[in-house]
């Protein structure tokens, strides 16, 4: 399966419009009604990624524009009926002052699947982002399948994130210098503002500001729930996020 839905925000009189909505199943997106900030739902209409399948999502956000895109339900990375790989692609572009949330639920990646998982964003001038990934490594009492995700941000062309996290060797996998043993890796990319001055972390979380602007936080979880308890504390802690009003509460 091949699909590519797109979703593009844009400012018009003082409040942000959803110019283009497309969808392709899997990927459907459906706006919520009603006034107030542009928020839309992103569901899954059909089991994927399976192996094999190429899923793309554009975003874009023009100059001054706020969207808040987010999941509704987990994703299942699945082996196909070909010893094939599955990629999905996430294509950002916020433009000048624009503000975007992209807060997916977690991926799960069950045994035997080979997935590759790509979050490009490109800020311009004064933009804000906010994003989250959450990766369940294997469903309960199993390994997980193989998997690359890689996250790269980038603002006014400098390069502020590029890192790339890959699972499926058991021995490395156990090693307390890798995922020590917890099955749920997450992180939240904030260019939101002032960044802290310094690192900060707890026992399985850390919020790391990045060397061009925009911070990093990660956790180690034994849980989806208790991942996103550690990310909420993590950026509770972010100076630009905790003073911005109209932060999300997510």
């Amino acid at each position: 399966m091949k699909a590519h839905a797109r979703l593009v925000a844009e400012l018009r009189h003082g409040r942000t419009v959803l110019r283009e909505i497309r969808s392709a199943s899997p990927l459907t997106l459906i706006p919520r009604r009603g006034h107030g900030p542009a928020v839309v739902h992103l569901v899954g209409s059909a089991t994927a990624p399976l192996g094999g399948d190429e899923l793309r999502l554009s975003v874009r956000v023009g100059p001054g524009a706020r969207l808040r895109l987010s999941g509704v339900a987990a994703t299942l990375a699945l082996p196909g009926s070909r010893a094939a790989e599955s990629l999905s692609t996430v294509d950002i572009e916020v433009g000048e002052a624009g503000v975007l949330e992209y807060l997916p639920e977690p991926a799960v990646v069950t045994a035997r699947a080979r997935h590759t998982a790509e979050l490009v964003a490109s800020l311009d001038r004064g933009a804000r982002l906010h994003t989250r990934e959450v990766l369940v490594l294997g469903r309960t009492g199993e390994r997980p399948g193989c998997l690359r995700a890689t996250q790269r941000v980038v603002r006014n062309d400098v390069p502020l994130l590029h890192q790339t996290l890959t699972t499926g060797d058991p021995a490395l996998e156990d090693s307390l210098a890798y995922l020590a043993g917890r099955r749920v890796v997450a992180t939240e990319v904030l260019v939101w503002g002032e960044d802290p001055a310094g690192a900060v972390s707890g026992d399985w979380w850390s919020l790391t500001p990045l060397a061009a602007g925009g911070s990093l936080i990660t956790s180690l979880a034994t849980g989806a729930v208790s991942a996103r308890r550690d990310l909420a504390q993590a950026r509770g802690l972010h100076p630009g996020w905790a003073s911005d009003p109209g932060a999300t509460l997510a």
